[in-house]
Order: structure tokens, then C-alpha cells, then sequence
């Protein structure tokens, strides 16, 4: 695969397929430790542990997908799969920018999941939500990750 090429649909739903497991992992995780972890050491968690298990729990994907893309521009799914988001003119996305897509594309995952269908007519394989926060999502990316450190 040439470096630059648009990724596609393919490529795209397994990236996303590894970030679920990845976030279902590490969600599981949290749980363990925090909760688990607060019973063993404690002989039973405080009241306050599951609350702040289920905060932290409930911003992992957030915080997943906000963070990949903004520091490198692949969360662990396209570093598998070889692509990286970026804006469409190349540069990573800004701190603002990777909160917003993430945000957005979880809040309306069915519409994340159902708009990656327009990578089949267009012509730079865009989804819904890259039209949507002018982003691209292309092959390459250990080169790409090189260039930006």
C-alpha cells in the first residue's frame, strides 16, 4: 500500500473493531482495580469507589480517542491497521479538534458506524464524521508518527 493512500472501509471498521476491545479491556481494568482492588485491600469498597470507577469507566473512550489522535494520530487499532487521522492537509489534529470528533463520534456511534459507508464513493474515502471535522484518515502511519516526533 502506497504511503498517503486513503484508507477504506475494510481497514477502518477493524481499526475501530480493535479500539472496542482495547476500551472494553481497559474498562474491565479500571473495574478490577479500583473496585476489586479497593475490596481486597479494604475488606470492602467505600462507598465512594464505584461512582468514581463508573466516571472514570465512563470517560475512557473519550479519553482514548481524544488523546490517540491528538498526541499521535492513531489510537491502537490504526497503528495495527496502519492508518492515521489527520486534518486534511496533513497536520495533526489539534487538542480542541480530536475532543470534538471524539465526542461526537461516540455520542452518535450508530451514525459513526453507519456514515463510514460513504468511504465507498469518496473520492479521498472520507466518512460522516471526517466530511463533518474536514479530517482524512490515510495509510502510512509508522512514517507519518516518525515525522511528527
Amino acid at each position: 500500500m502506497a504511503d498517503d493512500a486513503y484508507a477504506g472501509l475494510v481497514s477502518r471498521v477493524m481499526a475501530l473493531l480493535i479500539d472496542v476491545l482495547v476500551l472494553v479491556l481497559g474498562t474491565a481494568a479500571v473495574y478490577i482495580v479500583l473496585v476489586e482492588g479497593s475490596g481486597l485491600m479494604l475488606g470492602g469498597s467505600p462507598s465512594w469507589v464505584r461512582p468514581v470507577a463508573g466516571a472514570v469507566m465512563g470517560a475512557l473512550p473519550t479519553a482514548y480517542f481524544t488523546l490517540a489522535w491528538w498526541l499521535t494520530g492513531q489510537t491502537a487499532g490504526d497503528i495495527v491497521m496502519g492508518v492515521t487521522v489527520s486534518r486534511a492537509d496533513g497536520r495533526r489534529l489539534g487538542l480542541l479538534h480530536a475532543l470534538l470528533r471524539a465526542v461526537v463520534g461516540l455520542a452518535l456511534a450508530p451514525v459513526w458506524l453507519a456514515g463510514m459507508v460513504t468511504t465507498l464513493i469518496d473520492g479521498r474515502r472520507r466518512s460522516l464524521l471526517d466530511m463533518l471535522f474536514g479530517t482524512v484518515v490515510r495509510y502510512g502511519g509508522a512514517r507519518t508518527n516518525l515525522q511528527l516526533l
